[in-house]
């Protein structure tokens, strides 16, 4: 049997210094909800587009006298269609039980993980934690992800456990595809960056704009281990355990600082790359042009800025595409991903000072971890769970 075909047990999980450690029972939900995952996109997904094509557009052209013709119409009328609404309710229940069961594992032995963390974190200047940096409203209205307590709740002095259920249960939500370490998209952008090395462009200095727990950083740092990173994030609890997590690695260049990006005090022009990963869909449309805005105010003349983000909702996405792309914007806490996604992000980094002549994209898949899928190292195909696909907006200055 083709590997790819069944996700990988959760023994196959990367355990570095502050990882949660769990038992067999604990290891049998991870395996129930990574399977169950697979199965809901292998087999029973196909199944959505099914209903539409056969029932459900039909249905609206005969209420409405035409065939949807936005993606908002698209979901008015699979709202309603049965087999959609079971799809979405099992899914929604399996993210809520990947939660529940990463709550568990950690909250049984988060005194155990806190010591560790404060082993690893006390005395250390790469960590600085400041507790007036207030959480925005876009964090703390919403448990994102469906994750109690986001990123940002601490349950006693120290804590970690908003970042060890993250990091725990990634594997499991993303059926291995991220690798061991759930690093596979940070690895990602190491090649791509050394690709650009080799170009001439050699950062010195680089600012990291919503780490959480450091995955999507720490291969970069690995890779240009001379290189002086700055990772921000306004939850402590995930930037305790991002900098626990990297010290435990051997990672010792990033500096783990509570900051929100919408007003950072850097001197202008301090940074010669700034990345930002799966991070702007989940602010607000006041704080995003904030943000834009500062790392145009931060970048170095000759830098560049990396968004990575979904593929945007434009006219070339079909509007049955568009709907189930949205999915989270309506059933998985992520609000702004819907409005974020149907912006002109080229439009929006301009207005922030950028020059369109000097923007680009790239297209970045997460590098495959090839000890949990040997068959899938030489296939180059996007496939559910083990290769993603994500845009990259470039901007240069």
């Amino acid at each position: 049997m083709d590997d790819r075909q069944v996700p990988p047990a959760y023994n196959e999980v990367g355990k570095h210094g502050v990882f949660p450690q769990a038992n067999h029972d604990e290891r049998a939900r991870f395996n129930f909800l990574a399977n169950m995952n697979g199965y809901l996109a292998s087999q029973v997904l196909p199944g959505v587009a099914t209903a539409f094509d056969a029932r459900a557009k039909a249905r609206f052209a005969e209420e409405t006298g035409h065939e949807p013709q936005t993606r908002k119409e698209v979901r008015s009328c699979m709202e309603a269609d049965g087999y959609y609404q079971a799809w979405s309710s099992i899914r929604r229940n399996t993210m809520e039980m990947r939660q529940q069961a990463g709550r568990s594992l950690v909250l049984r032995q988060i005194n155990d993980i806190n010591s560790r963390a404060q082993a690893l974190n006390d005395g250390d200047e790469h960590l600085q934690l400041d507790a007036s940096v207030e959480v925005p409203h876009y964090v703390s209205a919403v448990d994102i992800h469906c994750m109690p307590g986001c990123y940002y709740t601490e349950l006693a002095p120290g804590d970690v456990s908003v970042g060890a259920n993250y990091d725990c249960g990634l594997f499991v939500t993303t059926g291995g595809m991220l690798g061991r370490y759930n690093d596979g998209g940070g690895q990602a952008l190491a090649a791509w960056l050394k690709e650009q090395y080799d170009a001439g462009f050699r950062p010195k200095r680089v600012l990291d704009i919503g780490c959480t727990v450091g995955h999507n950083i720490v291969p970069v740092a690995q890779a240009f281990p001379d290189t002086e990173i700055v990772a921000v994030d306004v939850g402590a609890p995930v930037l305790r355990y991002a900098h626990a997590r990297a010290k435990s690695l051997g990672v010792n260049n990033i500096t783990f600082r509570q900051a929100n990006a919408e007003a950072l005090d850097y001197e202008d022009g301090s940074f010669d790359l700034i990345i930002t990963c799966m991070f702007l869909h989940e602010t607000s449309s006041k704080a995003l042009p904030k943000i834009l805005g500062e790392t145009h105010r931060l970048l170095a003349e000759g830098g560049k800025v990396l968004h990575v983000e979904q593929p945007q909702y434009g006219d070339d996405m079909p509007l049955f595409e568009q709907f189930m792309r949205d999915w989270d914007t309506f059933n998985n806490n992520e609000p702004f991903w819907g409005a974020m996604h149907d912006m002109d992000m080229y439009q929006q980094m301009e207005v922030a000072g950028f020059d369109r002549a000097k923007m680009a994209s790239v297209g970045l898949a997460a590098v495959v971890d090839e000890s949990i899928f040997p068959s899938a190292a030489n296939d180059d195909t996007e496939d559910y769970g083990r290769k993603p696909a994500w845009h990259v907006y470039v901007a240069a200055k």
